[in-house]
Order: structure tokens, then C-alpha cells, then sequence
């Protein structure tokens, strides 16, 4: 069966009519982790894949700074589509340095301060890191992709800018103690959040917790967007065949889930609603009758599910 794209669709991703119009899966489709390295940007890891694949249409869930590692999911063609409807949650290991204050909240930054720390037992550890468990307020880094009057916050600070960032409401989940080094002043983490939480910031706001200033030593991303650091393959090296994309499903199976049969796939595709038991959550995913992904549909409330997102593999 042939893959083919219609062109009477008005630009926007819509047809003429105001349904959406079906993305048309021509190529590569579906996510591909990458363990990303230090020292490299998700732009330029992203810029890279675009190559190895020979596609335009390529995005990355969830900037990592450029000395984090791990977990960087990237959508192929028209997946990118998909990033809205991934869970936003993160799982992170980490190194949290003592006794440092810096303009970046991590190492990368300008020393601002350096003391010593305290003597501290890991009960007295983990009882400080109490306070960054559960739904917390969080003021983000000065050196953040966080917009100020409309520009990013890491350029105004890179021009000698102070800036006041307000609080943030993020949620951590999970928040563990897994070593404590008394000699080194460095303690190992782990945080499972929700999006937009900041290590960072975690790291800094514990230090003046303890009284002596700390900062991020080390970051490593383990789970981002419903993907695993298993699933993840290296960076592809220029001109070498790129790993296989994974399917969307792997990372969408919290949402509900419809399966059309032949004779609504043409409905469908051609924006129509189809019939939908009421249930919880507005976005469900909808499969084709040979279990291929169809797209992503919105509950309505007299028992329809409007066409939002559609992939056409018609023939």
C-alpha cells in the first residue's frame, strides 16, 4: 500500500474545509533517543539527525544545557506533531556540590561564593531535601531559557543583567538521597519531576537551605517524554546509517486509545468525528485496523472524537 499526499490542503495544517489535514508519512516517522554527549547543544544534535535522515521537519522534547547528558527524545516528521501529547515528566541523576555559590547555579558558571560546609549526617541531608518534595515554588536560574520581556533570561544575564525571576509552581515527585561524600561536600540525587523544574535550582536553594551555597556538579537525564535511557542509541556519527525510529505508541500508552475499523479510517481521514465512549482526559490516541497509528483525537462531549491530529497512509 502506497503512501500518498494530497494537495488540496490549505496551508496550516488544515484542509480548505477546517478539518486538519492529514500529515503525510513519507519518510522516517516515529522518535529516536539519543544519549546525548556533553559539550553539545539539543539544537545541534537535532541539526545532525536532520542530516542523517534527510528530513526538514525534525524537534527535540526538552532542551538539555549543553553539560547535561542522557535522555534527548527527537521526532521524525511528522511526529513532531506528537511532542504536545507526551508526558511532560523527568527523571534526572545528579551531583549536587556544597559550599559554592555561582552566577549559573552550576559549575559552568562565575564563582560568586566558596565555604565550607557543614558536618552533616545523610538523616540531616535528606530531612533538608524535604522541603523540594511534592508541589513547591522554584525560582528558575538566572541563566534559564525562562523569557523576560520577551527574550530569553541566559542572554540578559550574559549581558551583566540582574533580573528577578519570579517563583515557579513545579512538582517533584520523587526526590532521593543516594550518596553523601562528607569529604568532598557532594551529594548524589535523584529527581523524578514534572517539566520546567530546574536541578539547578534545587541544587542552589538547598545550599542556602544548609547555609553554605551549593551548585550543580552533574546532570544526567534518564527519562524524559515517556522514553528510557535504555531505549537510547549515541549521537550518529556524520554519514553513518541513523538507529531505527521507535513508534509513537511506546510513549503514548497513559492516554486512552481508539481502534478504527477500515470503514472509519476513511472518515477518518477525511476529518470526520466517530463515535467515542465518555471517559476521563480529552486527548485519546486512535490506531488504525492493522494497529499503525491514525492520530490524535479530541473527546467532545455528546459522545465524538474530533480529528486533531491525523497521519495519512492511504493508498
Amino acid at each position: 500500500m502506497g503512501i500518498r499526499e494530497r494537495p488540496t490542503y490549505a496551508a496550516g495544517g488544515m484542509q480548505q474545509s477546517g478539518h486538519p489535514a492529514p500529515a503525510p508519512v513519507n519518510g522516517p516517522f516515529g522518535f529516536v533517543v539519543i544519549d546525548k554527549p556533553a559539550g553539545l547543544t539539543s539544537h545541534a544534535c537535532v541539526s545532525r539527525l536532520r542530516r542523517s535522515y534527510g528530513l526538514k521537519r525534525v524537534g527535540h522534547g526538552g532542551t538539555l544545557d549543553p553539560a547535561v547528558t542522557g535522555v534527548l527524545p527527537i521526532a521524525l516528521g511528522p511526529a513532531t506533531r506528537l511532542l504536545p501529547y507526551l508526558p511532560g515528566e523527568k527523571t534526572y541523576t545528579g551531583v549536587i556540590q556544597l559550599g559554592r555559590r555561582t552566577s549559573s547555579d552550576d559549575l559552568e558558571g562565575e564563582l560568586l561564593e566558596q565555604q565550607a560546609w557543614p558536618s552533616l549526617s545523610e538523616a540531616e541531608l535528606n530531612s533538608s531535601l524535604e522541603a523540594f518534595r511534592g508541589a513547591i515554588e522554584q525560582r528558575p536560574p538566572q541563566v534559564s531559557a525562562v523569557h523576560v520581556d520577551g527574550e530569553r533570561a541566559h542572554a540578559r544575564a550574559r549581558r551583566g543583567e540582574a533580573m528577578d525571576l519570579p517563583p515557579r509552581a513545579v512538582t517533584v515527585h520523587r526526590l532521593e538521597l543516594l550518596d553523601w561524600d562528607a569529604a568532598l561536600g557532594q551529594l548524589s540525587i535523584e529527581v523524578h519531576c514534572s517539566a520546567g523544574t530546574y536541578i539547578r535550582s534545587i541544587a542552589r536553594d538547598l545550599g542556602d537551605r544548609i547555609g553554605c551555597g551549593g551548585c550543580l556538579a552533574s546532570l544526567r537525564r534518564t527519562q524524559a517524554l515517556g522514553f528510557h535511557a535504555h531505549q537510547a542509541h549515541p549521537l550518529p556519527e556524520r554519514d553513518a546509517v541513523p538507529p531505527d525510529p521507535l513508534s509513537p505508541l511506546l510513549a503514548l500508552g497513559a492516554l486512552p486509545r481508539r481502534d478504527l475499523s477500515e470503514a472509519e479510517q476513511i472518515d477518518w481521514r477525511c476529518g470526520r468525528r466517530i463515535a467515542m465512549d465518555p471517559g476521563p482526559g480529552e486527548a485519546v490516541v486512535v490506531c488504525n485496523a492493522d494497529g499503525s497509528m491514525a492520530g490524535i483525537g479530541h473527546r467532545e462531549s455528546e459522545g465524538l472524537l474530533r480529528p486533531k491530529v491525523v497521519f495519512d497512509a492511504a493508498g
